[in-house]
């Protein structure tokens, strides 16, 4: 197989949550565990990072790599979904897997794969830890998929565990609490290893102390510090990312990082990470942004963000998946825009009518396109150059753009 061949069985062969949902969900670690047994463990050749939560999870990750990097160590970088490429959701030092090494991944493995019956998202993440092993990255910070507790990545020994925070998201599986949601999080903590909570969440805080002194965790809050730093990534909601970021690599032990190498990875995230769609600007006059927030703590940051921008007229090119709580994100939409509904190309693409009519309901009024494309060559006609043009409500949305 070529590697688009290759991409095409991964992404129809097998189930894959992003696009599926909840036909992908896998309830164990059988299958994870089985793939690293025939790969040679080979999540046991790397020193790790365990990022999970609800938000900030992309974000903190890229800022620790950036950092990590200035630093002068080998980074791996494993992150979900990609935007544009695949091989986006495994880097090292910024640079994204070779196209050939998952061809000839997936051919070396295919019976396997297809005997054991593992998920898209099984199969990915044996495919970044045997590419760490074989790179001999110095360490590498490994983003949760979903949940924590029985996700794939949940395999690994790291060196410091990180939940960003807690919020309403993938409640069909992780429950329909914070507290429940929270359990399911809390399952990467890890026996007598550091752990750091982005933020102090009264509802949740509970859940967290009782998993981590049940097996000798200590707990650090981010939240708790006062870290004078900046970064290149823009958007209200990094500042909590930045602290989380650095509050866990002063635990990490063993590691050189000097406060030059902190200051220069977060003003260097993008550039040295590669990282797009957190609150990116495409263009100027008129303004266009697009950002990868989906749920409503994200959404809540970025209509605040909208707020504090200069325009004259706002347009929004909104689109979303169809299992999403639309209640739970609408409500949050500013009411005086002009709206573009669209429904992003997957399986799991939330239908446009469907979604500008429950949008009536919160007075967001607009137009539906058939695919984010029109939607977006809209908006960009009637906007003048001193308006503003906002792209989201789900990563596939953004993708498209990008």
């Amino acid at each position: 197989m070529n590697y688009q061949d290759t991409l095409d069985w991964m992404f129809s062969q097998l189930p894959m949550y992003q696009r599926q949902g909840v036909a992908a969900f896998k309830k164990d670690l059988t299958n994870i565990l089985a793939f690293s047994k025939e790969l040679g463990f080979p999540e046991r050749q790397f020193k790790s990072i365990h990022v999970g939560g609800t938000n900030g999870k992309g974000s903190t990750s890229h800022m620790m790599a950036s950092i990590l990097q200035e630093a002068g160590y080998n980074v791996g970088l494993y992150t979900s979904p990609h935007l544009k490429n695949f091989t986006e959701r495994i880097r090292i030092n910024g640079v994204e897997v070779p196209r050939d090494y998952v061809v000839d991944f997936i051919n070396d493995y295919k019976s396997f794969l297809e005997q054991q019956g593992l998920s898209f998202f099984e199969m990915t993440v044996g495919m970044a830890f045997s590419y760490f092993a074989k790179e001999s990255v110095d360490i590498a910070i490994i983003e949760v998929g979903l949940g924590g507790r029985l996700d794939s990545t949940n395999i690994i020994a790291p060196e410091v565990s990180v939940i960003t925070n807690i919020g309403y998201d993938h409640t069909q599986f992780l429950g329909e609490t914070l507290p429940e949601i929270a359990y399911e999080k809390a399952g990467i903590i890890k026996e007598n290893t550091p752990v750091v909570i982005g933020e102090e969440q009264e509802e949740v805080m509970p859940v967290f102390k009782r998993k981590a002194d049940s097996v000798n965790a200590k707990i650090d809050v981010a939240s708790d510090y006062d870290f004078d730093y900046s970064t290149d990534l823009l958007g209200a909601c990094q500042s909590k990312n930045l602290k989380t970021a650095v509050a866990t690599l002063k635990r990490v032990q063993g590691f050189t990082i000097s406060e030059d190498h902190i200051e220069e990875g977060l003003k260097k995230v993008a550039q040295n990470t590669k990282l797009k769609g957190r609150w990116q600007i495409l263009q100027q006059r008129p303004k266009v942004i697009c950002d990868t927030a989906h749920n409503s703590e994200g959404l809540q940051y970025v209509v605040k963000q909208l707020g504090q921008e200069d325009f004259d007229n706002l347009h929004i090119v909104l689109g979303m998946v169809n299992d999403k709580k639309l209640d739970s994100v609408l409500r949050f939409f500013p009411k005086g825009a002009t709206y573009y509904f669209c429904k992003p190309d997957i399986p799991r693409g939330l239908d446009q009518r469907e979604l500008r009519k429950k949008s009536e309901g919160y007075n967001l009024l607009g137009s539906d396109y058939e695919s984010v494309k029109e939607a977006y060559e809209a908006a960009l006609n009637k906007a003048v150059e001193s308006d503003l043009l906002y792209i989201g409500g789900s990563t596939f949305v953004v993708a498209e753009v990008i």
